[in-house]
């Protein structure tokens, strides 16, 4: 599975140089990551579960600028799963000229709150994701 977010980059989004701010791609990847949840998951029973998926790791490649007005497009997938923890691979890619803007790894955990510490995956949950990775390659 893959979801794709668009979001238009506005003024607020800039920083001093007139584009955007690095920090603000960490929130745009955000947006991609909730979105692709809205899709992977029903929401009802997935807030209703005891685990949460906290991250752990990002790791955020910068590739080219975007400026005011850009349309860009926030690529979102699962590439990998543990026993405990899953990586998405996230892309953001300016659909004016086709550019890759950023790239980024984010792992996060399967996270018990009720045992405060991270858990393994369920198995209907992991053959989910694994099916997703597989419909992905």
């Amino acid at each position: 599975m893959l979801n794709k977010t668009r979001i238009k980059v506005r003024g607020y989004h800039l920083d001093l140089f007139q584009h955007v701010n690095n920090a603000r791609y960490l929130e745009f990847i955000e947006e991609g990551r909730w979105a692709f949840f809205d899709e992977f998951f029903d929401q009802e029973d997935w807030m209703q579960q005891d685990f949460v998926w906290p991250v752990v790791n990002i790791n955020i490649n910068f590739k080219s600028e975007a400026n005011f007005g850009d349309l860009l497009e926030v690529q979102t997938r699962y590439t990998k799963i543990g026993n405990r923890s899953i990586t998405m691979k996230q892309t953001i890619i300016n659909v004016k000229n086709n550019d890759l803007v950023v790239e980024a790894d984010v792992t996060y955990v399967c996270f018990s709150k009720a045992a405060k510490a991270a858990i393994p995956f369920p198995d209907d949950l992991r053959e989910k994701v694994q099916q997703s990775i597989t419909s992905n390659i």
